[in-house]
C-alpha cells in the first residue's frame, strides 16, 4: 500500500472513530436548561426520545424531588398531551416569600391523546418552569416512559460515584452556584429561557470533538508527505545519467 493511500484510510479511520465517539450507547430521558442557578428559577426541558421500533411512547412521568422541592412549577402545554401535576406533602414547610408552604408538586405526568404518541424514530420535549432550585450541585429527576404495548422503562438510576453511566441514568440537571453576593436570582421568579435544542450536558461533544481535531491534523500531514514524496519520486533522474 503506497503512503498516499495508507494517509487516506487512516483520516477514514479517524472519521469512523469520531462518528462512534459521538454517538451516544442509547437514548434516554434527559432534562437541560440554559442556566439552572442555585436560588433561583428557570426554564427545564424534558426530552423523551422514542427507542422502540415498533411501538409508540404513550405516557411520559417525572418524580420532582421532594427532599428538595420547588416552591413554584408551572407547566407549558403540548399540542395532543394532558398534564397532570401532582402534589406531596412536606416534611419540612419551606418559604416561599415569607409564606409556608406545606406541599409542593412531587410528579408530573403527561399522556398522550388521539395521534400525538411519540412514534418510532421521534422525539417530544416537555417543558417545565421550576424554582426556587436547591442550594445543591445537581438534582435528580427519575422518570417513568410507558409505551403503547404497556411497557414501562424505568429511568430511575442515580449518578453513580465513579463517572460511569448506569444502565437506565435518571434525567440530572447540574446546578450552577450563585455568584457572591447576587440575591438577585432567588428573588426574581420565574425566568423564560430557551432549553438547550442539542445539548446533553455529558461533555462527549467537547471531546470527541478535540480528538477529531487532532486525528484529521495527523491525517493532513501524512497525506502532504505522501505527496511531497510522490513529486519527488516523480521528477528525479535516473541514476548514471550524463550531464549535458
Amino acid at each position: 500500500m503506497s503512503l498516499l493511500k495508507r494517509s487516506a484510510a487512516i483520516g477514514a479511520a479517524a472519521v469512523a472513530a469520531l462518528t462512534l465517539m459521538a454517538t451516544p450507547a442509547a437514548a434516554h430521558v434527559t432534562v437541560n436548561a440554559n442556566s439552572a442557578v442555585q436560588g433561583g428559577y428557570a426554564k427545564v426541558t424534558f426530552r423523551v426520545p422514542n427507542e422502540s421500533d415498533t411501538t409508540s411512547t404513550t405516557k411520559v412521568e417525572v418524580n420532582l424531588p421532594t427532599a428538595t422541592p420547588f416552591a413554584s412549577v408551572s407547566l407549558k402545554p403540548v399540542a395532543g398531551w394532558t398534564m397532570v401535576a401532582e402534589k406531596a406533602k412536606l416534611a419540612q414547610p419551606i418559604d416561599s416569600h415569607g409564606t409556608p408552604i406545606t406541599e409542593a408538586v412531587s410528579k408530573i405526568t403527561w399522556t398522550a391523546t388521539g395521534d400525538a404518541a411519540i412514534k418510532p424514530g421521534q422525539f417530544q420535549e416537555f417543558d417545565v418552569s421550576i424554582g426556587p432550585l436547591p442550594k445543591v450541585d445537581k438534582v435528580v429527576f427519575k422518570a417513568l416512559q410507558t409505551y403503547s404495548d404497556n411497557t414501562i422503562v424505568r429511568w430511575i438510576d442515580e449518578p453513580t460515584t465513579d463517572g460511569t453511566e448506569p444502565e437506565k441514568p435518571a434525567p440530572v440537571l447540574k446546578l450552577s452556584p450563585a455568584a457572591a453576593g447576587d440575591t438577585h436570582a432567588a428573588a426574581s421568579g420565574p425566568t423564560v429561557t430557551t432549553a438547550a435544542a442539542d445539548t446533553e450536558g455529558d461533555g462527549n461533544g467537547t471531546w470527541a470533538g478535540i480528538v477529531g481535531i487532532g486525528l484529521g491534523l495527523a491525517a493532513l500531514v501524512l497525506g502532504l508527505l505522501a505527496y511531497r514524496r510522490s513529486g519527488a519520486a516523480s521528477g528525479a533522474k535516473p541514476t548514471g545519467t550524463p550531464a549535458e
